[in-house]
């Protein structure tokens, strides 16, 4: 097995061992090289101080936690974190240990980490040292805290979370005690820095299971992101859905593609407003009358707080913006939105549109999803043609339209005009064919002062 690790990581290890240290790989590395999949990072433990590593390794190693004994070493592309073999103090902010004890044995460090399948270690002769039982639990598909899971959380809150994430990724389901632990310890997760959170709750967004965690642990979740808790459990009283606010939601969030986020948190965050817009008709149909508005404003709130980086929340409003909106499966429909709202942010539409209709009632799901992926389909077609869906790709410029005799504003609103006929499939794209209809605009007196056509 630990011929799968990369060259540079297998330099690292024997050279510890050749200086007379006792090196392992250890955590997320090992458990994924025994699962049979190719791990994101390495991690590296041995006997050897900080200092020890530092002079072995020279140039090669970066001190980034020397309080905790860790140095980063990078070599052949690779930046692999080694932390000296250590036992943990006494945790007083729910996240660091006061203090720590160097060790020389390998047994009491895997003591101190989180869960029994991150808690295996990897000699470079490759043998496994793995005293909680974690590779048993890794044929299981089981996430069980190492030793008592109340005593794990109340260490570090952030677990908490990251079983939720684990559980989400990799499908594993959580042992009895160590649910029950996670539950009655959630309330310290208000300790964790918010930017900790959002790094955690991407990595749960985006696993393959993230709608099964959702569902089971709203209560949990609910600590970071109270906005949820209103919409668990409240019966939407209409007949286009058969669960209520929060189970659709989840089951949103988990038809949406994994790998993009934006989607994801769009999923999540669609319909927090709906219990606020609740009313209820003659008929007792249930509406959500201006849910869409109230939710964006929630999001907003959310992605401050957890301070989203710009182009997420950037993205995650362009998709709120739009997602009400509907358009026929036609050539041209599906060209005018792509020019109106960009090739990326139209993808994203279509696939919220088929993630929300995967999360109502299944009955007639095959007859609402039908125009959905008709209209990708044409999307595909244009994005294979690259179909004209900006300014700065039609086939006119500026210029040229200032030698026509458009002049100030109406060059723009020309260059718009344009655009419009040519997403409306009215018009080619063709250098020739948009000098004319601009020569025939502008001999008709258009200037695009108004909203009339000519």
């Amino acid at each position: 097995m630990m011929e799968r690790a990369p060259q540079p990581v297998r330099e690292m290890l024997a050279l510890l061992r050749e200086s007379g240290h006792t090196p392992y790989l250890v955590g997320g590395c090992v458990r994924d090289l025994l699962r049979g999949a190719e791990p994101d990072d390495y991690d590296m433990t041995s006997d050897a101080r900080p200092e020890e590593v530092m002079a072995l390794f020279g140039a090669d190693a970066h001190p980034t936690g020397l309080m905790h004994g860790t140095v980063t070493l990078v070599r052949g592309g690779f930046a692999v974190e080694h932390t000296t073999e250590r036992c943990d103090g006494a945790y007083r902010d729910s996240r660091h240990p006061e203090s720590v004890r160097f060790t020389s044995s390998i047994e009491e460090d895997l003591a101190r980490r989180d869960f029994t399948v991150n808690a295996i270690a990897l000699s470079p002769e490759g043998t496994l040292v793995d005293p909680f039982g974690g590779q048993a639990d890794l044929r299981a598909s089981v996430l069980r805290c190492v030793g008592d899971p109340a005593r794990r959380f109340a260490e570090d809150a952030l677990r908490i979370l990251r079983l939720l994430r684990f559980a989400s990724v990799l499908g594993f389901s959580v042992e009895e005690n160590t649910a029950r632990a996670a539950r009655e310890q959630r309330d310290g997760l208000r300790a964790i820095a918010h930017e900790r959170v959002y790094a955690e709750l991407n990595k749960l967004l985006c696993g393959e299971y993230a709608a099964a965690v959702l569902l089971e642990y709203p209560d949990i979740l609910g600590v970071v992101l109270p906005e949820i808790l209103p919409c668990v459990g409240f019966d939407q009283r209409n007949p286009h859905h058969c669960y209520n606010v929060w189970e659709h939601t989840a089951r949103a969030v988990g038809a949406a593609p994994p790998t993009t986020r934006v989607l994801r948190w769009t999923m999540l965050l669609h319909d927090l407003g709906k219990p606020k817009c609740f009313t209820q008709d003659a008929n007792g149909i249930g509406h959500f009358y201006g849910h869409t508005a109230a939710s964006a404003e929630m999001a907003e709130e959310i992605m401050a707080r957890l301070r989203f980086e710009h182009a997420l929340a950037q993205g995650v409003r362009a998709q709120l913006a739009c997602f009400d909106e509907m358009f026929p499966p036609e050539r041209a429909a599906v060209h005018r939105m792509m020019a109106r709202y960009g090739r990326e942010t139209m993808w994203n539409l279509l696939q919220t549109k088929l993630a929300d209709n995967a999360a109502k009632a299944p009955d007639g799901l095959e007859r609402a999803q039908k125009p959905w992926c008709e209209a990708l389909l044409l999307y595909n077609e244009l994005l294979a043609e690259n179909a004209c869906c900006s300014l700065a790709e039609l086939h006119i410029g500026g210029g040229e339209l200032l030698a026509i005799g458009f002049s100030g504003r109406a060059v723009g609103r020309a260059k718009q005009r344009l655009l419009d006929e040519v997403a409306s499939e009215r018009l080619a794209n063709e250098h020739g064919a948009l000098v004319r209809r601009a020569e025939r605009l502008y001999r008709s007196g258009w200037r695009g002062e108004t909203d009339g056509r000519e």
